[in-house]
């Protein structure tokens, strides 16, 4: 009898607390994270193939600019030579060689830094880094149990963080782990 009054006793207080339990038991912590999505850019994006074609490609472009570049120098050298010797005549074909030469290095510097600017902006805003980029946070956010993942940089709310929740070196490890790097 007493240990039937002992179990009633636990079921009616069980019964009596378990509203005010519920919305306890009920309530979750909501997690938020940082990252730093500028850093990551230049951590691993710039080391991917795609940047590194275009440096070369930068790099051929210099390349020919310094090229021609010499090539006036020299000409304009032949120029200062022919005035001294009094060739008028020579002068008059070289400035008009180095005077074509500027022009076309002129119009082949525009258009090589346009393409060159539009191809970085193409890959800076490609969609499928940026893809990895979303994969890889809603994979760490959702395996470590973070409601929402805000960009340090980007969101001018964010007064203060603790590094605890910068998530930044571990999506940059991630991202290269799984590209291969």
């Amino acid at each position: 009898m007493m240990k039937k009054r002992g179990i009633i006793t636990f079921i009616f207080a069980a019964i009596m607390i378990s509203p005010w339990l519920s919305p306890l038991a009920a309530q979750q912590l909501t997690r938020f994270a940082v990252v730093d999505l500028s850093r990551v850019y230049t951590q691993f994006f710039r080391e991917s193939r795609a940047v590194r074609e275009w440096e070369e490609r930068s790099a051929r472009v210099q390349s020919e600019v310094d090229r021609m570049t010499a090539e006036i120098q020299t000409l304009q050298s032949s120029l200062a030579d022919a005035g001294a010797r009094g060739d008028e005549e020579r002068a008059l074909r070289i400035q008009n060689d180095i005077y074509k030469k500027q022009e076309f290095l002129r119009n082949y510097y525009q258009v090589k830094k346009a393409e060159l600017e539009d191809q970085m902006k193409k890959l800076s805003q490609s969609g499928s880094f940026l893809d990895q980029v979303q994969t890889e946070i809603r994979f760490i956010a959702e395996s470590e149990g973070y409601s929402m993942v805000l960009n340090q940089r980007a969101n001018t709310g964010i007064l203060w963080f603790s590094p605890t929740v910068d998530i930044t070196e571990k999506l940059i490890t991630n991202l290269r782990t799984k590209t291969g790097r």
